[in-house]
């Protein structure tokens, strides 16, 4: 181990504790536990340690090295240089969270910008500095529509076809709230949505669907939406945003709030994160924001500047009543998202998601000319769709994998009676021949 401190400056910091000798800070835990041995491999130099964190790396494959057609929540785009070069420049990668906003108003600016783009790809009237991902913002749409009803709704119903891993991290945020009761998520999860209608009723605080949902598939929730709010409760929808480029916006339909997953937005895959929680809601119910939103304004001399317009921090001031402990947010990777944007432009964005649903339409046909699969559902889609296949997914995706393809994300993962089922994903990166050959060795796998 690498310690700093010469010789003298560890014995003035002893003399100043008051004690003789470094075993002497340690009188406090038992002598057989102070010092035990360690079974630790001798020590290495920096070059031999670098070394083996390569070998280490060079194990991993990523989709530079392998054909991916996994979704399920990420997913393999392009992102423009441009968007790695500003992101590291100083002033950002260095920069924390803006507790002094008056010196911050870069940060504040980044901010500011960010929020504004998500209102509009939302259809939303506002939006917070975003969240850890988008499990974390989904956890936090039901957080905030609890405590909007001061507890007298207790009852939140989850779709079925939520992403399993955003229902689970729901589940793990709400265990405090022994009155909070999560329903919905029982119900076939390959049927339409309107069978949650009948879940709804008058303890109903929230509803929360996904669009497009886990199985890739798209409904226009405008009627949806509006049969909830006859009851009193609120909708939540959890979003691709790379989606809301072409399709309709879940403002348009009138939902209450929307969040989702930012990482289709300029961020890489990233073996998992750390990616982007997204965050909007109506101006009624901006106050009930966790987190922090930055608002426009002029100073004293009537130049323009940035403040931070809302940060309830109840963390600090309510404690054990605060609604959330979330005080951050993903400065830089909210950055990175608004330098896409921004470069891409409202044209360009809406191009790349062209290419993404007329690849995915392709893929889609091609494959269903295959002997053996089809697709699970007629509903239409955005770049992702189940497909059943003639036998066992998980076999079938190793089959792929041994030619060099991700064929798509097992649904049997997560929903064991559907183990005969792909999702998958198709982007602006994979090619005609990339599809054609993922569709030779599907083709292929079912011989086998």
């Amino acid at each position: 181990m690498f310690i700093p401190h010469t010789d003298q400056e560890t014995s003035e910091m002893l003399e100043a504790v008051g004690v003789k000798d470094m075993a002497e800070l340690f009188t406090a835990i038992a002598q057989k536990h102070r010092f035990p041995k360690l079974n630790l491999p001798p020590a290495l130099s920096e070059m031999e340690v670098m070394a083996e964190l390569e070998n280490y790396a060079q194990a991993n494959e990523s989709t530079k090295d392998i054909i991916s057609f996994l979704g399920a929540g990420a997913y393999n785009h392009y992102s423009p240089a441009a968007v790695d070069m500003l992101l590291r420049r100083g002033e950002f990668y260095t920069a924390y969270t803006p507790y002094q906003p008056e010196i911050s108003q870069g940060t504040l600016q980044v901010i500011f910008e960010y929020q504004s783009l998500i209102t509009a790809l939302t259809g939303m009237e506002a939006s917070n500095a975003s969240h850890y991902d988008g499990a974390t913002a989904a956890a936090e749409a039901v957080i905030m529509a609890y405590q909007n009803f001061r507890g007298k709704r207790n009852k939140i119903i989850l779709s079925p076809s939520l992403h399993p891993q955003y229902r689970a991290t729901i589940r793990t945020y709400t265990q405090g709230h022994a009155d909070l009761k999560l329903t919905g998520d029982h119900l076939d999860p390959q049927a339409s949505p309107e069978g949650l209608l009948a879940q709804v009723d008058t303890d109903t605080a929230l509803v929360i669907v996904q669009y497009p949902d886990f199985f890739g598939r798209l409904y226009d929730y405008t009627d949806f939406i509006a049969r909830v709010h006859e009851t009193g409760a609120l909708v939540a929808v959890s979003v691709n945003p790379m989606a809301l480029a072409l399709l309709k916006s879940p403002g348009e339909m009138g939902a209450d709030i929307v969040v989702g997953e930012g990482q289709p937005l300029g961020l890489p895959l990233s073996y998992g994160g750390p990616y982007l929680g997204i965050f909007a809601t109506r101006k009624e119910y901006i106050r009930k924001i966790s987190g922090r939103l930055v608002g426009e304004t002029t100073d004293a001399n009537g130049r323009r500047a940035y403040v931070l317009t809302l940060t309830a921090r109840e963390q600090h001031i309510r404690r054990e009543k605060a609604s959330s402990n979330i005080c951050s947010n993903q400065g830089l990777l909210a950055l990175a998202a608004t330098l896409y944007m921004s470069l891409l432009g409202k044209h360009g964005l809406k191009k790349v998601a062209e290419l993404n649903y007329h690849k995915a339409h392709y893929a889609a046909a091609q494959i269903s000319k295959i002997k053996g699969y089809s697709l699970v559902s007629d509903a239409p889609f955005f770049n992702e769709f189940t497909i059943r296949c003639p036998g066992n997914a998980a076999e079938l995706a190793a089959h792929l994998l041994d030619h060099g393809i991700i064929a798509g994300y097992v649904v049997g993962t997560d929903y064991a009676k559907y183990d005969d089922q792909l999702l998958v994903a198709v982007t602006e990166m994979n090619t005609k021949e990339e599809i054609d050959l993922l569709c030779e060795t599907l083709a292929e796998g079912h011989h086998d």
